[in-house]
This record gives structure tokens, C-alpha cells and sequence, in this order.
């Protein structure tokens, strides 16, 4: 990838401007006292009296305000910088306090002396995210639902009613609008290079959140509130995301020389990997993502615009203006999942507030066509296993949403885990070699550690997908269904010297119900699997299960149609699954009443039928994993189905949902109704027999489509 001459900035002329020149064309000298008491009080009202307001509509004059308080904030640098760290501690530490992180913001205040400009972007994003992440608690003092961007936070009436309206217009001057000097967002979306962000604005952000400090601490007193501060998030099963190799300190310094010949890597972004890498280094884990995150950004914009040949979008733009930001991986469809499920979207599948519009129409960096005629180049360079770890670690909603939880302050940043850290590096390693001469990469090839790494990469495949996690799903539970086997029962003589025991009448009409269906399912299955005299036990295994579940399937670029029958599948499962626990929970909770001799005589029967109903929901609910499963490896066919089909399968899988959710409330230990499952049951398979024979399954359709 070769560019057609250096780049010097990320930043459009009009940003450029806004960022780096504006606030210093106004030449004064400002008394500090003006904008701090000796007490260390921030006087919000000089300061928001340089905000300046549009005649036409009274909104924020973006143009004038940076302008009017670029003098402030020097004024403001000058006197933090007098101070040394005992007399800063001392007159402001306190203020920090509602932020839970008062040590990062004395951190920052380190930083300010020594003036060295990767560490002063750093701090502001990590400064930034932070008070997101403490204005949202504030919001909540008297809010219900958080706003998700940081813009639509700024903007609310519940921060305005605690801080006053003015206060907050500060703050949007510096980063809560696209039309302001929009500081959090160009940095954490890697558009502005290390030295294009004024140290002041840093110590400005600084004072501000200390003065925030002031007026809540006064907002709490008179109305006797106390801040509770959410708790944060923490990754979970880490080892799910064991795919790189440990990045040692040879890898590291291999990869240090790759930064500075990739042309991954733009030249005025070389000091940010430089940190990133000495973070990594010095087990600053969060620091290292931190810094990375956005670089990976640029370079992945970088990539998209000189293979679909648009330059200009390699440019941050004015809010009118279309640009190109990861967030806009996200894919329509992936939105559609959302609706379905209920969840909170993660910031890639919303438009982060980076510009003002309709910008959710725009193109995605990572979607599959740019328009109806024109394809997506990017993900063809990249290759699917490059765009499914995209997807897994930054947007999946059951993935990490590594920068996502980072960006809006929801981690715990000395807590940040070296497991994620690796990953992420481990990538961008792979990302630097790609795009490194090819001489170079050939050499690079060769060194056994980076051959692991590209090994790695060239084989994964989605792990977070909900295609993925169906198929996990899928054999959790039936690794539970399998433990029923070992659960302890009372002996044969025990049951049948029971007065007034019954025998099941129906267990065989079951049976032979389930064995139909399998016959009906023999020739969708693996070539090794055959009905042998007891198909129950011998066909519907954790084997066969393993076996399916292993079969690939393409996840990129599904329709909303697939999508919406992926949520059905994964409530049946979870049913399935929540089934098979309150089996076990009862069974063993009984056995040891029996034993125990605790059981009056009602319960006594009721455990009996139990006994009884377990038999049959074993395979039952067996035999549903292996359909949910069979389905899932044909779900593609669902797009052959027209508009009438498609709605009569999703109310086939409805009624599957619907059986299983009464298979939930009756076993469960308040409602003990063991006899309703047996009726409840055979009502259940009559309908996918029927189902089935009139072959408007996804297997029966993907097998049609091959034979025509």
C-alpha cells in the first residue's frame, strides 16, 4: 500500500483550524484569580460568560467560545503548572473524589509538568472516558436511563438541573459536540496526531472536573443525596480469548522496528505505538489498548481509502460532512440483532456522536458494498478471519467491546487484563506485517515467533457471533442433559413397593414419536451416524452434537431475517438448558429427602413422576439440541424462503419456544406438575413430525436447493 505523498494531518483544515490555532489568536494575559479563589474555588461564572451564543437561535457559537477561552485556559495551564504536586493534592484532590478515580487525575497533573505530548493525548482520553463514566453516575442521582453518548449526556436536563445549563455549555465547548474542539472523540478515533492537541486544553479538562467537584459536592449537601457510583465491568472467560501466543520482549522489539517501515503506520502517528508498546512493556495494559485502539482506527481508515479510492475520508470532517470512523463497522443487520434481543447496543452499532446528521446512514468501513453497486474493498484485503476478530473484540455484544467499555470509562484501567492486552497487540502485529514491504514480510515470516502469531490469525473464526454462541449453548446444554445419568436414584424395588405406583403408559408412544423424527432426520445427518436398535442412547449423543457444532458456517454480512431466527434458536436453547438444571436441582434435592425420609406421602409420588418424566425429556430434549443444530447449519437457506415461509417457520420455532418455556414453569420446584410434561410433550413432537413432513425445514430446503 503506498501513498501518493506524506501526510502530515488526520484533521480537515476546518478542525485543524478549530483544534490548534483558534484558541490562540486572542493574545491576553488573564489573572488566575478571575477563574480560582485562594481557596481553590473554580468561578464558573467568569468562565461561562465566554461562552458565546448564536443571535439567531441562541445556541452554543462553537467559533467564538474556543476563541474567548483559549486565553483562559493558558491562564488556567500557567497556574497548574505553578503549583507543585503537595499544593495540588492539597488544594484539589478533593474535587476528584466523584469521579472514583481521584489517582488518574493526579496522574494527569504529573503529566502536565513533564510535558511530553503522547502523554498529555493519553491522559485526556483517559481523563475524558473517566468523567464520562462519573457524569453518567451523577445523571443517575436523579435520571433513570443514562444517555449513551456523551454528547446527549452534556446535553440532558438532569446533569443541567445538578451543575446549571452553563456549566454543562462549557463543557461542550471542549468535548461534547462535533462543532466544539470535540477533544475526546478525534483522539480516541485516532485522527489527531500527538502534537496537534494543546497541553492547556488537557489542564483546562483538568480544572474543570475539579470545579465539577465543587458544585455537586454543594448539589448533595442541600438536597442530602450520596453518589453511588456504578460498579464496573469485568471481563469474563478469559480463555475464550486465548488466541495469540505470549507477546515476549523479543516479539515486542521486533515489532517496534515494524511500526516505523509499515505503511500501516503513519509517520505522524509513529509515537503513539512507540507508547503503546513501552506501556506494554511496563504492564500498563490499559494504557497500551488505549493508545492502540485508535491507531488500529487510522490504519484500517488509511487501508479503506486508498483501496476504494476516497482520500478525503481519511480526513475528520465538518458535522455536515461525511467521514469515516470504526464505529461504522457496524452493519445494519448486526442493529437489526439488537431490536430483536432487547440489549443495550455497544457504541460500534451507534453512531458515537462524532458528527451532527443523519450520519447513520452513512458507509460502513467494514460493510460488505459501500453502495448498491459498489463493493466493500476493505474486508476483501483484510480476509474474514481479520473482520470476524474486529467484530468479536469490538462490537459483538457478548464479545469484550474492548474499546467500547474502555472509551466511556466502564473499566477499571489498573485492572485492565494482559489476556486482552495480547490479543489486541497480537493483531496489530499481524496487521503491520501485512502491509509491510514484501521483501520485509518475507524475512519477517520466517522468525518463529511471528509465524505462530500469522498462524493464529489465518485460522480464526468468530467466537462471539451469535451463531457461535449458539453452537456453544448447544453443547453446555447437552453436556448438562448427560449428567442426568449420574444422578442418584432410588432403586426399581424402592419405587414398585410404593402403594398406588403407576407404570407409564405413555413413554412408549413417545418414543416411537422421537424415533420417527430421527428417521425423518437420518439423511440430514453426518454419513457416520446410522439409527442402531436403541436410537435414543446410541444416535442422540454428545458426539454427534461435537460433530455438528463443528461444521463451519459463514457469519459476515448476515441478513435480518437469520438474524431473527438465531434469537428464537437461542431461547430454545436457554430453555433447554434451564430445563436440564431444575432436573438436576430437583432430582438430587428429592433423592436426598427419600433418603433422608422427609418426603410425606404426596411428595413421595410426585418424586415418582418425576422419575417418570425424566425418561422421556432426556431425549426429548436431546433430540431438540440436534434440530436446533441441524437447522443452525442450513440457517442460510433461510434467505430462499419468500415473505409467506419465512413467517410460517418462525411460528414452527415459536411453538418450539412456547413448549419449552412450559417444560421450564412445570419443572420447576414450585410448580412440580411431572403428569402436564407427558402431554405436554407428545403435543410437542406431533408437531415436528408434522413439520418435518412437509419439508419446510432449513435442512430439507438447503437439500433441495442441491439436488436441483
Amino acid at each position: 500500500m503506498s501513498l501518493p505523498e506524506p501526510i502530515t494531518t488526520c484533521l480537515s483544515p476546518a478542525v485543524h483550524y478549530m483544534v490548534c490555532k483558534l484558541g490562540f489568536e486572542i493574545k491576553e494575559n488573564y489573572d488566575i484569580n478571575n477563574f480560582v479563589s485562594k481557596r481553590g474555588e473554580v468561578s464558573w461564572r467568569t468562565i461561562s460568560e465566554r461562552v458565546c451564543y448564536l443571535k439567531s437561535d441562541q445556541s452554543i457559537d462553537y467559533v467564538k467560545s474556543v476563541q474567548l477561552l483559549g486565553p483562559v485556559c493558558e491562564s488556567v495551564h500557567l497556574h497548574l503548572r505553578s503549583l507543585t504536586t503537595e499544593q495540588f493534592e492539597v488544594q484539589y484532590a478533593l474535587w476528584f473524589q466523584w469521579t472514583n478515580a481521584t489517582e488518574l487525575f493526579l496522574e494527569v497533573f504529573g503529566v502536565l509538568e513533564r510535558m511530553q505530548v503522547t502523554a498529555i493525548a493519553l491522559s485526556l482520553m483517559k481523563l475524558t472516558s473517566c468523567l464520562e463514566r462519573a457524569l453518567g453516575d451523577v445523571f443517575l442521582l436523579i435520571g433513570k436511563d443514562c444517555p449513551f453518548l456523551l454528547r446527549d449526556l452534556l446535553a440532558s436536563q438532569e446533569l443541567a438541573g445538578v451543575f446549571g445549563r452553563s456549566v454543562m455549555n462549557v463543557l461542550r465547548v471542549f468535548i461534547g459536540s462535533p462543532c466544539g474542539l470535540n477533544l475526546r472523540n478525534i483522539l480516541w478515533h485516532g485522527f489527531a496526531s500527538p502534537q496537534e492537541i494543546p497541553v492547556k486544553y488537557c489542564s483546562m479538562l483538568l480544572f474543570l472536573t475539579a470545579g465539577l467537584g465543587q458544585l455537586l459536592k454543594r448539589y448533595l449537601v442541600q438536597n442530602k443525596f450520596s453518589l453511588v457510583h456504578r460498579p464496573y465491568i469485568t471481563f469474563s472467560n478469559l480463555e475464550e480469548l486465548d488466541i495469540f501466543p505470549d507477546i515476549n520482549y523479543e516479539v515486542l522489539s521486533l515489532t517496534e522496528e515494524l511500526a516505523k517501515r509499515s505503511s500501516f503506520v503513519l509517520k505522524i502517528m509513529l509515537p503513539f505505538w512507540i507508547s503503546a508498546l513501552t506501556a506494554f512493556r511496563q504492564h500498563r495494559y490499559a494504557d497500551c489498548i488505549t493508545l492502540l485502539l485508535p491507531q488500529l482506527e487510522t490504519g484500517l481508515r488509511l487501508l479503506f481509502t486508498t483501496v476504494n479510492k476516497c482520500p478525503s475520508r481519511l480526513l475528520t470532517a465538518e458535522p455536515s460532512s461525511l467521514y469515516t470512523t470504526l464505529d461504522e463497522l457496524t452493519a445494519l443487520p448486526e442493529v437489526s440483532l439488537m431490536a430483536c434481543t432487547g440489549s443495550r447496543p455497544s457504541a460500534l452499532s451507534m453512531i458515537n456522536g462524532f458528527a451532527a446528521g443523519d450520519l447513520a446512514v452513512s458507509l460502513q468501513m467494514l460493510a460488505k458494498q459501500l453502495t448498491d453497486e459498489e463493493i466493500n474493498q476493505l474486508p476483501l484485503i483484510l480476509g474474514e478471519p481479520a473482520v470476524e476478530f474486529l467484530w468479536d473484540f469490538l462490537n459483538h455484544q457478548e464479545g469484550p467491546r474492548v474499546r467500547d467499555h474502555l472509551s466511556h470509562g466502564e473499566i477499571s484501567l489498573n485492572e485492565f487484563p494482559r489476556e486482552i492486552a495480547n490479543q489486541i497487540l497480537g493483531f496489530a502485529i499481524i496487521l503491520l506485517c501485512r502491509f509491510s514491504e514484501e521483501e520485509e514480510f518475507v524475512t519477517l515470516k520466517e522468525h518463529t515467533a511471528i509465524k505462530l502469531l500469522i498462524t493464529c490469525a489465518n485460522c480464526y473464526s468468530s467466537r462471539f457471533h451469535p451463531i457461535a454462541r449458539l453452537k456453544k449453548q448447544v453443547l453446555e446444554c447437552m453436556k448438562s442433559i448427560s449428567s442426568w445419568s449420574e444422578l442418584p436414584v432410588v432403586s426399581k424395588e424402592q419405587i414398585q413397593a410404593i402403594t398406588g405406583y403407576k407404570r407409564c403408559t405413555e413413554m412408549q408412544e413417545l418414543v416411537s414419536l422421537i424415533t420417527g423424527i430421527l428417521s425423518q432426520l437420518q439423511h440430514h445427518l453426518p454419513s457416520s451416524c446410522y439409527i442402531l436398535d436403541d436410537p435414543l442412547n446410541n444416535l442422540l449423543t454428545e458426539e454427534l452434537l461435537t460433530e455438528l457444532c463443528g461444521m463451519q458456517i459463514r457469519t459476515l454480512y448476515c441478513p435480518r431475517s437469520l438474524l431473527e431466527v438465531l434469537v428464537v434458536l437461542r431461547q430454545i436453547g436457554a430453555q433447554c438448558h434451564q430445563v436440564s438444571e431444575q432436573v438436576i436441582v430437583c432430582t438430587e434435592m428429592r433423592y436426598k429427602q427419600w433418603v433422608n425420609k422427609t418426603l410425606h406421602s404426596r411428595q413421595r409420588h410426585n418424586y415418582l413422576r418425576m422419575l417418570k418424566s425424566v425418561k422421556f425429556l432426556s431425549p426429548v430434549l436431546r433430540l431438540i439440541l440436534v434440530l436446533i443444530t441441524l437447522e443452525l447449519n442450513n440457517i442460510h437457506a433461510i434467505c430462499q424462503e419468500n415473505p409467506f415461509e419465512y413467517q410460517q417457520y418462525l411460528k414452527f420455532l415459536k411453538s418450539i419456544l412456547q413448549y419449552t418455556e412450559n417444560l421450564v414453569t412445570y419443572t420447576s420446584p414450585e410448580k412440580n406438575k411431572w403428569d402436564e410434561t407427558g402431554q405436554l410433550t407428545y403435543r410437542a413432537l406431533i408437531k415436528m413430525k408434522t413439520f418435518n413432513e412437509r419439508k419446510l425445514t432449513l435442512m430439507q430446503l438447503a437439500t433441495q436447493k442441491k439436488m436441483s
